[in-house]
Order: C-alpha cells, then sequence, then structure tokens
C-alpha cells in the first residue's frame, strides 16, 4: 500500500472539460474580431443611430419573462442604441422581410432557447440560425445568456442540427466566460452612438476637469 501512494487510479482521473474555457475562440480569431469591431466604431458618424435587432422566437417573446430579459438586454447595452425586434417591426402592413431589415441593422442579439434552467447552452431556431448567418461575418452578433448576459457568438461552441432542410444551432457559452472579455468590450464599443462618445469627450475636456488636472478619471 505504502510503495503505491503517489499512483492514481485511472478510473478516479478527472478528464479535461473542454467546456471549461473563458472563451472558444482562438487568440488570432480574436484579435480580428477586435480590430474589425474597432472600424465599425472609427467609422460611425456622429448622431447616427445604432438599431440593434432582438432576434427571439414566438415562444419566447410569449414568455411571461420577455419583458424581464428585454429589460436586462437594455441595461448590457450601450446607451441610446434603439432596440427592433418582431413585434415592434412587423405589421399587417409590413411583413417580416429580413433582405430589406438586415440592410438598416448594426448589431444583432440572439435570445435562443435555454437547454434547463443554468445551462450554457442554447438552441436556435432555422429563422434565427439564418438572421446569425447572415450578420455574424459583418456586424456584432451577441447570445443572451439568461444568467450570463450578453456574450459574443464568437466567443461561444457553435454545433449545427439537423434536419438538414431546416437546420438549427446550438450555441455553448464557455464555463469561465467573463464579462469583462475583450470581445465583448470591443462588440460594445461598436455598438456604441457616436455621440456618446463625443460627450464623454466634451465633459473631459470642462472646465471642472481641467481645474483637478491630476484627480482620477470618473469611472
Amino acid at each position: 500500500m505504502g510503495g503505491q501512494t503517489g499512483m492514481m487510479n485511472p478510473m478516479h482521473a478527472t478528464p479535461t472539460d473542454p467546456l471549461d474555457v473563458k472563451t472558444f475562440a482562438k487568440p488570432a480569431q480574436q484579435r480580428r474580431f477586435a480590430a474589425a469591431m474597432e472600424q465599425i466604431a472609427t467609422a460611425r458618424a456622429p448622431g447616427t443611430p445604432v438599431r440593434i435587432y432582438i432576434s427571439a422566437a414566438p415562444r419566447t417573446m410569449n414568455s411571461p419573462k420577455w419583458n424581464s430579459w428585454l429589460a436586462h438586454i437594455t441595461e448590457e447595452l450601450p446607451d441610446g442604441v434603439e432596440l427592433l425586434h418582431y413585434r415592434n417591426v412587423c405589421t399587417a402592413d409590413r411583413p417580416y422581410d429580413w433582405a430589406n431589415l438586415v440592410e438598416g441593422i448594426d448589431g444583432l442579439v440572439v435570445v435562443g432557447k435555454q437547454k434547463r434552467a443554468g445551462s450554457r447552452v442554447y438552441l436556435l431556431g432555422p429563422i434565427a440560425r439564418l438572421e446569425l448567418r447572415s450578420l455574424i461575418a459583418r456586424k456584432p452578433v451577441l447570445l443572451y445568456g439568461h444568467n450570463l448576459g450578453l456574450i459574443p457568438v464568437i466567443d461561444c461552441l457553435s454545433q449545427v442540427l439537423a434536419p438538414e432542410d431546416a437546420p438549427r444551432l446550438k450555441l455553448i457559452a464557455p464555463k469561465r466566460w467573463q464579462r469583462g472579455s475583450p470581445t465583448l468590450t470591443a462588440a460594445l464599443n461598436a455598438l456604441t452612438p457616436a455621440h456618446a462618445e463625443a460627450e464623454q469627450a466634451e465633459r473631459a475636456s470642462s472646465p471642472g476637469h481641467l481645474a483637478h488636472p491630476f484627480a482620477a478619471p470618473p469611472r
């Protein structure tokens, strides 16, 4: 017995958890994403509205928690953005037309079906998957994790599910996801209206600021 104290029984060895990461994106992907978000933020003219579409299935919008989820999403996004979703965009006279709608959207938040309470697995239907695919390469696209907040889809693990004629998408949030991640910061910066940054710069150059040049900046 004493001679085996340094040995570990293979049956009791702890396997590596592939989900136990901060992000599923590679460092090069993160850098490219941050650079693309910076280009979007730099190119935005002052006063230009920022419109974000909330992609959610009818069942999700019919949930008694829908308004609470919308409020949480609003809190997580920059001030001054305009939130759009099916119910405030589409009417009997103006049916759903993603091809036209997508041209006026600056970002997308997908609200998937959570596999179970507390789960990091979210399921998107065929329509939400197509909406995501149309924007993922050129605009900020975020997953709303009910207990995790907003997560850039680039940081999630994705898997296409059958059937092939109407595939769904499974998104898995990383187990050690942190809200202060550089990708989320870059995405939110790309979704910040230009006038908000101008106001911050104006406050920084106000007489009150100059009167205390070595004071700590406001947080």
